[in-house]
């Protein structure tokens, strides 16, 4: 277990690999973990570092950190503390919406971008997640949070069991308050308006069968992005690194060596 100290409060991450860093973001309601195989397979050729957002997993709790613009200068201030240079930055769901921010904010620290079932506009999540960013519903949404995940898990993931024991993971380390101001300020993001400032190479890979966030947010990344490579996965969800494994992190491999 490895971590930083930034100004908002302590970064954990994990490491895997050697080689030119990658750094791996995670979605909301998750933490580093759920790129475990993804960190065991660019561990070969490249040394991947995965972050906890502040109010997941087991970075810092304390209020008024969780906000997509906080997490972008959260990942920017880690990689100054460990010396990171320019380097690619995936992103999965919230993660990945983080990811084209860093791209916006701070073009020279990102060399490419790989976003996973990521909303670029906030009416691209589902309406239980936008339900869930209503201040007035955000205690109630958090305590049936479990069990309606629960029931819909093999609706979500090919490999369900796999996905609700990170989930249930995950969410057991996050606060009330991360859980609703951060999908608060998700719903609020539109990033159209700058897509076009970003000047390197982008990936976007959707599920085609995605719940939690819509695919045609893939349509909206292609259209606004002018170096933008989207790919739809036929039988994948919100998480192609579980639901097809084999060829996520093929699509990966292939785009970080280009």
């Amino acid at each position: 277990m490895s971590s930083i100290v930034t100004d908002r409060g302590l970064v954990h991450y994990e490491t895997w690999g050697r080689g030119k860093p990658v750094i791996l973001l995670h979605g909301w309601l998750e933490s580093w973990d759920h790129w475990l195989t993804t960190m065991e397979s660019l561990g070969r050729r490249h040394k991947t570092y995965a972050l906890d957002f502040w109010g997941f997993g087991e970075s810092g709790k304390q209020e008024g950190s969780f906000t997509v613009q906080d997490y972008i200068e959260m990942v920017d201030q880690f990689m100054e503390r460990l010396g990171i240079g320019q380097t690619p930055i995936i992103g999965h769901s919230m993660g990945g919406t983080v990811s084209l921010g860093v791209a916006i904010d701070h073009p020279d620290k990102v060399e490419k971008v790989v976003v996973v079932g990521s909303p670029i506009v906030g009416d691209g999540l589902s309406i239980f997640l936008r339900l869930s960013a209503r201040k007035s519903l955000a205690g109630l949404f958090y305590h049936v949070f479990p069990l309606g995940a629960r029931i819909l898990s093999p609706l979500l993931a090919r490999d369900w069991r796999t996905w609700y024991g990170m989930f249930e993971s995950g969410l057991s380390r996050t606060t009330l308050e991360s859980f609703h101001y951060s999908i608060a300020s998700l719903w609020k993001t539109d990033l159209r308006p700058r897509l076009m400032e970003i000047r390197m190479p982008v990936l976007g890979i959707y599920g085609r069968t995605d719940r939690i966030v819509s695919p045609k947010q893939g349509e909206v990344l292609a259209k606004g992005t002018p170096m933008a490579d989207v790919r739809y996965f036929r039988h994948s969800g919100h998480f192609p690194m579980l639901d097809e494994p084999e060829k996520f992190h093929q699509t990966l491999h292939e785009f970080l060596d280009q």
